[in-house]
């Protein structure tokens, strides 16, 4: 009969989740992680199987949680599509402030493992290509709908302009981990707001 578990594993992931995205994959050692976590070495071996199937489940919960506040903003059809995407980009401009224990903004756990292992860590790398294709759709439908309601610029098709605010947005994420303040990263979502915008 299996023992029971004496602890709350998904609190155990969450632990690491944030361990893993202020320090990267490969600077977060395993007492890191027991630390964290309050657990021993033989319990995190025991439950996740290895530090990287810990980390796809700790990503796997970063991109799920992150996503739905993404999506119920985008998917406010009540609001128009232009003030949807402010919505979004504000939020990622209080979300780096938000993340700041030391003072210092620790980014996107999507964007820093882009960074740090998509071009060497297969698993990663799709789990990434996936989250990214979800992100596209949400924003190439909300594009659309303000295309259709005249609101945003139809010089671009939606999937290139989609492709723009998701790169600005890894942008802004990159600047706060670079010590960009809240001002210049709210100048940078006026500027992709207005380069969206019909002229």
């Amino acid at each position: 009969m299996a023992r029971p578990r004496t602890f709350d594993e998904e609190r155990a992931l969450d632990a690491a989740m944030h361990a893993f995205w202020a320090k990267g994959y490969e600077a977060t050692s395993t007492q890191d992680l027991c630390d964290v976590t309050g657990l021993g070495r033989s319990s995190i071996y025991n439950t996740f199987s290895s530090k990287h199937d810990l980390f796809r489940r700790a990503l796997a919960r970063y991109m799920d949680t992150m996503n739905a506040a993404q999506i119920e903003i985008l998917d406010d059809a009540e609001r128009p599509a232009m003030d949807r995407l402010r919505a979004l980009l504000t939020r990622v401009v209080d979300g780096e402030f938000e993340t700041r224990p030391d003072g210092h903004s620790i980014g996107c756990l999507t964007v820093n493992t882009t960074v740090e292992l998509a071009a060497r860590d297969a698993e990663a790398a799709e789990m990434l290509a996936r989250d990214q294709e979800f992100r596209l759709t949400a924003l190439r439908t909300t594009i659309r709908s303000g295309q259709l309601d005249g609101d945003i610029t139809p010089k671009r098709d939606a999937d290139t302009l989609a492709r723009y605010v998701n790169a600005v947005i890894g942008g802004m994420r990159v600047s706060a981990q670079g010590g960009a303040d809240r001002a210049t990263l709210e100048a940078i979502t006026e500027t992709a707001l207005d380069a969206l915008a019909v002229r």
